[in-house]
C-alpha cells in the first residue's frame, strides 16, 4: 500500500468533488505514461480491500436494508466486483498492447505502419446505485483502473452505511489523487454530474440517467449509462417448467426484486399458466419457510420504496388484476419494508406494473397463445436491459433473437451473462448506452488513438500528388477507384 498524502476531511459536497477532480487531473498529467505495473498495483489494492473487508460490507448492507442476508451481499455484491478486478489484472497487459491494423492503399506501401494505442482518458466519474453498491462501484472501477484512469466515486446516499464504509476503506488503500469517494444527497449527485470529467458513468433509473446525460453535455463529457427497464421472460412450450420457475424466482427474489436484471414480467403459454403458478408457490414455500421472519429474505430498501410497491399492487387490483401471494404468512409489523412476494395475473397495459419498472417482489404473469404475441409486445416497448428465454426450441430462439432488441439475452437462466467478464454488459435505448466488463470496459474508458508512421519514400512524388498533376497521378487515381 503506497504512502498516503493528507486526505481532505469530510469529502461530501460539490466543492470537495471539484477540488478532488482538479487534484486527480493534475496528478494524471504529472504521471505521464501509466505503466502496466501501476495499473496492476491499483487493481490488486482494490481486490485486497474487498477480500479483507467482506464481512464489514455484509454488516453495512444489513444496516442499510434492515434485513439482507450476508450470502446475498457476498455472492451478488462483493464477489462480482472481485471477479471483475481479477479478470482485469489477468488481462490488462494484453489489452494495453498496440493494435496493428492494415494500412491499405494508397498509403499501404513497404515501410508504413498503422496502429491503435489505447490511452487513458484521465479522470473518470462513477455514480453508483443503492441496490448493489459494491459491485456497481468496483465493477466500473476495475475497467477504469485497467485503462489507466483516476476515479471519483459517488455512491448512493440511500445505502449510507455502505457508502461510509467505502469512503473509509478507499481512503486507506488509495491516495485521493488516485481514487476517492464523494458522499452526499441528490444535490451532490447533481453537481457531481456537471463536473468536467473525461468520462462519466451512471448506473440507475432511466429518468435520472436522462438528467445525468443532460448535465454532462454542458462540458461535452462522454457518458456510459447503465439503466433499468422491464426485463421480460419468455417461457417456451419446450421449457422445463420446474427449472424455469426455479431460475425465475431465484433471480426475482434474491434481493426482493431490487435488481436491474431481475425478471420484470413473464410470458408463458396459456396452458402452462396455472401449473407455473402452482410450481411457484411450492418453490417459495420450500425456499423461504416462514418468510416474514426468515433471515434469508431481503427487505425493501426504504419506506418510500415500500409505499411505491404497495401503490403498484393496489393500482393493478383496482384495474382488475388477479393477485396470487406466494407466501401465506403476513409480514410482521416490526418490519413494514418486508413485502410479500406476489404473482399478478390478468394484467392489462393500463396498469402501472406493466408500464413502470417494478423493482420489487411483484411478478406479472402474462399468458399467450402464439409466440408472436410476446414478440410484438417486446419489440414495440422500450428496449430492455436483458431478455430471458426458457426452452430448447432452436427455431423459437432464432425468432426471439431476430425480432427483439435488448442489452443482452440469457437462455435457460436469469442474469448469468452478468458474471461472464468476457461479455460486454450494457443496455440499448431506454436501458442505457455504452458497455463495460472485461476488454469492452477497458476500451470504454480508453481513447483509441490512431498512430500512422510514414515511410522515408517520397510517396507523393512517386504517384504524382504534387501539382502540376501528371498523367501518372490520374492513372493511379483511376486504379484506386476501380478498387
Amino acid at each position: 500500500m503506497p504512502q498516503q498524502s493528507a486526505r481532505p476531511p469530510g469529502i461530501s459536497g460539490p466543492a470537495d468533488a471539484a477540488m478532488l477532480l482538479e487534484r486527480q487531473r493534475t496528478a494524471f498529467i504529472a504521471e505521464g505514461e501509466v505503466t502496466a505495473r501501476v495499473r496492476l498495483d491499483r487493481l490488486a489494492r482494490a481486490v485486497d480491500l474487498l477480500i479483507t473487508n467482506q464481512q464489514r460490507f455484509c454488516e453495512a448492507a444489513a444496516e442499510d436494508y434492515g434485513t439482507r442476508p450476508a450470502a446475498v451481499t457476498s455472492l451478488m455484491d462483493v464477489y462480482p466486483a472481485v471477479q471483475a478486478l481479477r479478470h482485469a489484472r489477468r488481462n490488462v497487459r494484453r489489452w494495453m498492447r498496440p493494435q496493428a491494423v492494415r494500412t491499405g492503399l494508397p498509403l499501404g506501401v513497404p515501410g508504413t505502419r498503422s496502429e491503435i494505442l489505447h490511452q487513458p482518458l484521465g479522470v473518470v466519474g462513477i455514480i453508483s446505485p443503492w441496490n448493489f453498491p459494491v459491485a456497481l462501484s468496483f465493477g466500473p472501477l476495475a475497467s477504469a483502473l485497467a485503462a489507466g484512469n483516476r476515479c471519483l466515486l459517488k455512491p448512493s446516499e440511500v445505502t449510507a452505511s455502505t457508502t461510509a464504509l467505502m469512503q473509509e476503506l478507499i481512503s486507506k488503500y488509495f491516495d485521493p489523487s488516485e481514487v476517492a469517494v464523494v458522499s452526499g444527497g441528490p444535490e451532490v449527485a447533481e453537481s457531481f454530474s456537471r463536473l468536467p470529467f473525461d468520462h462519466l458513468m451512471f448506473t440507475g433509473s432511466t429518468a435520472v440517467g436522462a438528467k445525468v446525460m443532460e448535465a454532462a453535455a454542458q462540458h461535452l463529457v462522454p457518458v456510459t449509462l447503465e439503466l433499468g427497464g422491464k426485463c421480460p421472460v419468455i417461457v417456451g412450450r419446450s421449457a422445463d417448467l420446474g427449472r424455469a420457475v426455479d431460475r425465475i424466482l431465484l433471480g426475482k427474489l434474491a434481493n426482493a426484486g431490487q435488481i436491474c436484471l431481475a425478471p420484470d414480467h413473464v410470458f408463458t403459454p396459456r396452458e402452462t399458466l396455472e401449473p407455473l403458478v402452482g410450481a411457484a408457490r411450492s418453490w417459495f414455500a420450500h425456499a423461504y419457510p416462514d418468510w416474514a421472519t426468515n433471515p434469508d429474505y431481503t427487505s425493501l430498501i426504504s419506506e418510500r420504496h415500500a409505499t411505491r410497491t404497495r401503490e403498484l399492487l393496489a393500482d393493478a387490483i383496482a384495474r382488475g388484476a388477479r393477485v396470487v401471494p406466494l407466501g401465506d404468512t403476513p409480514a410482521g409489523a416490526s418490519d413494514p419494508r418486508r413485502f410479500a412476494p406476489t404473482l399478478v395475473l390478468d394484467t392489462t397495459g393500463q396498469m402501472r406494473i406493466m408500464q413502470e419498472e417494478i423493482f420489487a417482489p411483484i411478478l406479472p404473469i402474462v399468458a399467450y397463445d402464439r409466440l408472436e404475441e410476446p414478440l410484438e409486445r417486446i419489440s414495440r416497448g422500450a428496449r430492455p436491459l436483458a431478455l430471458y428465454y426458457f426452452g430448447s426450441d432452436r427455431r423459437e430462439l432464432r425468432q426471439i433473437l431476430g425480432r427483439t432488441v435488448s442489452g443482452a439475452v440469457t437462455v435457460n437462466d436469469i442474469a448469468a451473462h452478468f458474471l461472464v467478464q468476457s461479455l460486454p454488459f450494457g443496455g440499448v435505448g431506454a436501458s442505457g448506452m455504452g458497455a463495460y466488463h472485461g476488454e469492452q470496459g477497458f476500451r470504454q474508458f480508453s481513447h483509441a488513438r490512431a498512430v500512422f508512421r510514414q515511410t522515408r519514400l517520397d510517396l507523393a512524388g512517386l504517384i504524382g500528388l504534387r501539382p502540376p498533376y501528371a498523367a501518372r497521378m490520374r492513372r493511379f487515381l483511376a486504379l484506386l477507384l476501380r478498387g
